[in-house]
């Protein structure tokens, strides 16, 4: 019952970041880095204290009293995950919530699962998987194989990709993705798998403030909502810098209070999307707390928002006006990724 509570928790939390890039989409005559860091704000600095408080009260302190070690690397890795966050709105900006989505997500899901593992190998921990576990075990070669797939389904997908820009003529392909770019795309995207994988990363390194939370009585079900606190603040730092580059570089700063554009919905709009992309570890920290912070809970977090996702790709049109073999090819990646995450999530069950 715990591991069906844990699916759902997962899938709520996909719904909400396969769906989060929507509201983004409403904003009329702001530059992306204006709109990207007003959700961000949101996101990353005034959602996630304010789910800490109602949920776990005591979170200001628990933070004061956690070691500096544990607040520094849990903040380091929500650096680099916000860098790959960052590439993560970009990717989706030039290649759109399909083809974006299942590529980012594709390396994201390939890097969270092996990453721990190679680095296990190297500094050893009781209770944690190595690299050597899984090329010696019937359940990490299946793991392998998994992520085998998943690097044959990105392929797939980036074949689709290329077969769309040769289809469609340019008007054609900014209707459905205003600004894309295959090329840009899945240069970003590359980057971006590999980041994102960093917030995984940030839960386990935090998850000190997680136990003292549930120690001090609060429900265990909420307990990551204190690892989030500072785990956001790294995303928050990177994301606000870049964006300020960007505003001065393109003088943009100008759209934050720019009366020609429809100011209160395009803030109203970001405010909708930022508070969306929380959700999903709003909701990633409780399916955690029933299924554990391994490769299962991870990857099956991925198979969902990949699914999502591709809905939206579908209701927004990004492959009308394809040949057949396109949509069939591009079918044929989401559902080779989808079932490797499929096999590293039964290969992590066996363990």
């Amino acid at each position: 019952m715990q591991a069906i509570i844990g699916v759902i928790f997962h899938f709520i939390g996909g719904f909400a970041s396969g769906s989060f890039y929507m509201p983004y989409k409403k904003v009329r005559g702001w530059a992306w880095e204006s709109y990207w860091i007003i959700g961000g704000l949101f996101s990353w600095f005034i959602v996630p204290p304010l789910a800490a408080w109602l949920t776990v009260p005591a979170f200001a302190d628990i933070i004061k009293n956690t070691p500096f070690e544990v607040i520094k690397y849990t903040i380091m890795f929500g650096v680099l995950w916000g860098i790959g966050g960052l590439t993560y709105g970009l990717g989706v900006r030039y290649l759109g919530m399909s083809l974006g989505n299942s590529v980012v997500l594709g390396f994201c899901s390939i890097f969270g699962a092996l990453v721990p593992s190679i680095y296990y190998n190297y500094f050893p921990k009781p209770g944690k998987t190595t690299f050597n576990d899984l090329l010696t075990t019937s359940w990490g070669r299946i793991v392998l194989l998994g992520v085998a797939v998943c690097l044959l389904g990105i392929y797939i997908c980036g074949r689709a990709g290329m077969m769309k820009e040769k289809e469609l003529p340019e008007a054609e392909k900014k209707k459905s993705i205003a600004e894309f770019s295959l090329v840009k795309g899945l240069i970003v995207a590359v980057i971006s798998g590999i980041l994102s994988a960093c917030f995984n990363f940030g839960i386990e390194a935090g998850k000190p403030m997680a136990e003292a939370a549930v120690r001090e009585g609060f429900n265990p079900l909420f307990q990551n909502n204190v690892i989030f606190v500072p785990l956001l603040w790294g995303g928050l730092a990177t994301n606000f810098i870049w964006c300020m580059i960007l505003n001065a570089r393109n003088k943009s700063f100008t759209d934050y209070t720019n009366k020609k554009t429809p100011l209160t919905k395009n803030y109203l709009f970001s405010a909708a999307a930022g508070t969306t992309w929380f959700l999903q570890f709003f909701f990633y920290g409780m399916g955690e707390s029933k299924l554990g912070n391994g490769a299962s809970s991870w990857i099956l977090h991925m198979a969902f928002i990949i699914l999502v996702a591709n809905m939206w790709g579908i209701v927004l049109k990004e492959w009308k006006g394809v040949s057949k073999k396109t949509r069939i090819t591009i079918a044929l990646g989401i559902t080779t990724i989808i079932l490797s995450v499929i096999m590293v999530g039964y290969g992590n069950a066996l363990k």
